[in-house]
């Protein structure tokens, strides 16, 4: 029996209202790849969303309240950090021991405070990952194991390949990632307006005269803080263009070595049996070696990011002190404003190279969200053919008087609508021996699996009698 979790919520709807080419995303049928990824998204938030409503709306929304406020405490701590960076250089610079003295007791309960807030937003913040997983996790179980579903995965077409994967891993990915952004987002938004201010307020104007032109730059360390930011944030988005869809690639070649090896173990008798250990292998070593490949282009991409992110990493401390440097000369600003402004300087930079610093977290969301997605997706083809939607026809199931079962103008089709079994009619006595005969591939187990109800394709009906009960014996026990 499946226990749901205590946060489990009022799921979605079971089939969202989307456009029909969400139900069809063959390339092959007009869906380009940007396209498909793009329904898959929608597909995702369609049904993740759904944790903000419902009977887990409450807890969802106070945890979400938590930690924007949180965030805003820390924005505070951090430009009272900013202006204590002023104070205390200006206190040495004037030596004035009894400021530094009074300023350095001042900073361990600042500090202190500081570092409560972090960890409260770190609770918030994991907590809400964590429900937010939960409810995700058990809507995917839900209809995963549902009539069926997860033995009929295996017997149609789509991108469903380890399920299992998909919930286990790939959930928790897709979950755990846009909660850190948007409190990142939402972090480096703030900070950035706080300390441009800041930055406005200190730095002033810039006057250069340039070949005996005098020229004026109003807010200049704000303006160098705003081109130095494009700067170093459209270089990322450039070079790290095709982080995605390497990532993706990468996640899709992991779990196919993962089920190639969980399949071996779970067939390690009929292996030995035919002594396939040499072409098992082989069949590991292919997908190994497509694993390896797919980590090399990932390091590669690695690579070229972390130049550009160590890079910056090096320049944004250094460049507001030179900056900065010919005011502090002529004795328009004091070293603490100096050091102030870099510290300003160095926020802003954080701020608006957030995307530098997280782009490759980003890649493994899309990754992940497109894997949840495509399972959803077949699910919900599975649901349409459940209820004879979208022009699909599905086997009846009802009672019959006088025979154990009976089948009335029983028609099996694939999912593609291919027919295996057509216009059957059978009545079956009870205490009648009936023996399916036929060669491979003419349909017998499929006939089999719409007589358990785990063949929904099809017309007709399966008819048994109230007092009878079926029972099934699998190939493999």
């Amino acid at each position: 029996m499946h226990a749901k979790s205590d946060n489990a919520a009022e799921p979605p709807p079971t089939v969202p209202e989307l456009d029909e080419s969400i139900f069809s995303l063959d390339p092959e049928g007009g869906i380009t790849t940007r396209m498909r990824r793009r329904l898959l998204l929608r597909r995702f938030w369609q049904s993740a969303a759904g944790f903000w409503r419902g009977r887990s709306a409450r807890r969802a929304w106070l945890l979400s309240a938590a930690i924007l406020a949180l965030i805003l405490a820390n924005l505070a701590a951090s430009y009272a950090m900013n202006v204590w960076n002023r104070e205390i250089f200006n206190g040495l610079e004037r030596r004035d021991a009894g400021r530094v003295l009074t300023l350095s007791l001042i900073y361990f309960p600042l500090l202190a405070a500081s570092v409560c807030l972090v960890m409260g937003q770190t609770y918030a913040r994991m907590t809400l990952q964590r429900r937010w997983r939960a409810w995700l996790t058990d809507d995917l179980l839900d209809r995963w194991l549902a009539n069926g579903r997860y033995y009929q995965l295996h017997l149609v077409h789509g991108d469903h390949q380890n399920p299992e994967y998909r919930i286990a891993d790939d959930v928790r990915l897709a979950t755990e990632s846009p909660v850190d952004f948007v409190t990142g987002i939402t972090t480096a938004v703030l900070s950035a307006v706080t300390f441009i201010a800041v930055l406005w307020a200190i730095g002033g104007a810039l006057s250069l005269s340039i070949g005996g032109v005098s020229v004026t730059i109003p807010g200049f360390l704000v303006v160098a803080a705003v081109l130095y930011a494009l700067l170093a944030s459209g270089s990322m988005v450039i070079i790290g263009r095709r982080f995605v869809t390497v990532a993706e690639r990468k996640n899709q070649a992991e779990a196919e070595l993962r089920y190639v090896l969980t399949r071996l173990s779970e067939n390690g008798e009929s292996i030995a049996v035919l002594s396939g250990e040499d072409e098992e292998r082989e069949t590991v070593d292919q997908r190994l070696t497509t694993v390896l490949r797919r980590w090399r282009d990932i390091c590669l991409q690695t690579m070229r990011t972390t130049m550009v992110s160590q890079t910056s990493s090096y320049i944004a401390p250094v460049l507001p002190v030179i900056l900065c440097a010919p005011k502090f000369l002529t004795g328009e600003m004091t070293l603490g404003d100096v050091m102030q402004a870099a510290s300003a300087f160095t926020i802003v930079q954080g701020a608006f190279n957030w995307l530098v610093d997280n782009y490759p977290k980003l890649s493994d969301w899309t990754a992940s969200a497109l894997r949840v997605s495509s399972l959803m997706v077949s699910l919900d083809n599975l649901e349409r053919a459940e209820r004879a939607e979208g022009g699909v026809d599905r086997i009846e199931r009802a009672e019959t008087r006088g025979a154990a079962l009976r089948l009335r103008d029983l028609s099996v089709t694939l999912d593609d609508g291919t027919e295996v079994v057509k216009d059957a009619e059978v009545t079956i006595a009870p205490g009648e021996r009936v023996l399916l005969a036929g060669e491979s591939g003419t349909g017998k187990s499929t006939l089999v699996r719409a007589l358990a109800g785990l063949w929904p394709w099809g017309g007709g009906s399966v008819n048994f009698h109230p007092d009878r009960r079926l029972f099934m014996l699998p190939q493999k026990p």
